[in-house]
C-alpha cells in the first residue's frame, strides 16, 4: 500500500510499514500474529486468528487446511471487525521448489509491469511479454520477475520434471489474479501466489467492500500427478 495509506469513504487511513527494509505496508499482518488451532482431525486443521490489526483494519480470520482425495484444499475467510466498512483482499503465498527441469502453465491475458518501488505502472497484455506468457508450459525467466496477472482462468500446472512431480493450482472465483515472485535462476524456489487483487489495489481496483461484520472468504487447491 503506497502513499502511507488510502484514502475511502473520503477519509484518510494511515498504514504504517510492517517489515523492515520495505517501505510500503506489504501483505497485511496476519503472517506476523499467533494463530490458535481451533480444531484438528487426521486430515484437517482448522487455525483462528481472533485480533488482526493494521492500519484501520480490525478482523478475524480463519484458514482451514484438509488432505482430500490426495490434495491439500485451503480456504481463508476474514471477517471485518473495524466498526467500519473497509475494502478488504485475501490470497495465498505457496512457495515452489525452482530447479533446472522446473515448468510452468499459467495461462493469463494481462501482466501489470512494475516501477524500481515494485509499485505498478500499467498493465500491457501478456503477448508483449513472451518470456512471462505461460499459456503453454514454459521454464521460468532467467531473471527478476515480480508482476502480477489478470484474466487468468484460475489455474496453473508447475512440473517438476528432475522429481517427476507435477502440482495443479486451483484457486476459487474470489481470486482473478495471480502474482508470479521469481528473483533470479540461481533461486531455489518461486512463489505463485494466488489473489483477489493486483499490487496497491487500495490505490486501483480489485478490492472487495465488507460492511463492519460481514466476511469474504477464498480457496485453493493443489492436487499432485506424476510428471515426465
Amino acid at each position: 500500500i503506497s502513499g502511507g495509506g488510502f484514502t475511502f469513504d473520503g477519509r484518510f487511513h494511515a498504514v504504517a510499514p510492517n517489515v523492515p527494509g520495505e517501505a510500503f505496508p506489504i501483505h497485511g499482518d496476519s503472517f506476523q500474529k499467533p494463530w490458535r488451532l481451533a480444531r484438528r482431525t487426521d486430515t484437517e486443521a482448522e487455525l483462528v486468528l481472533d485480533e488482526g490489526a493494521i492500519g484501520p483494519y480490525r478482523y478475524a480470520a480463519t484458514v482451514t487446511y484438509a488432505l482430500r482425495d490426495g490434495a491439500l484444499e485451503a480456504r481463508l475467510t476474514v471477517e471485518n471487525r473495524a466498526g467500519m466498512r473497509l475494502p478488504y483482499g485475501l490470497g495465498f503465498h505457496p512457495w515452489f521448489p525452482r530447479g533446472d527441469t522446473t515448468l510452468l502453465e499459467a495461462k493469463a491475458r494481462r501482466v501489470w509491469l512494475e516501477d524500481e518501488r515494485h509499485l505498478p505502472v500499467g498493465v500491457v497484455p501478456v503477448s508483449e511479454r513472451p518470456a512471462w506468457d505461460f499459456s503453454r508450459s514454459i521454464p521460468l525467466p532467467w531473471d527478476w520477475v515480480n508482476n502480477a496477472f489478470d484474466g487468468w482462468n484460475r489455474r496453473a500446472s508447475i512440473a517438476q520434471l528432475e522429481e517427476g512431480i507435477g502440482v495443479t493450482l486451483t484457486a476459487s472465483p474470489e481470486l482473478g489474479v495471480y502474482i508470479l515472485y521469481s528473483p533470479s535462476s540461481d533461486a531455489d524456489f518461486f512463489c505463485f501466489e494466488p489473489v483477489s487483487h493486483p499490487v496497491d489495489a487500495h490505490h486501483g481496483e480489485g478490492l472487495t467492500v465488507l460492511e463492519d461484520g460481514q466476511t469474504m472468504s477464498a480457496a485453493m487447491r493443489l492436487d499432485w500427478a506424476v510428471a515426465g
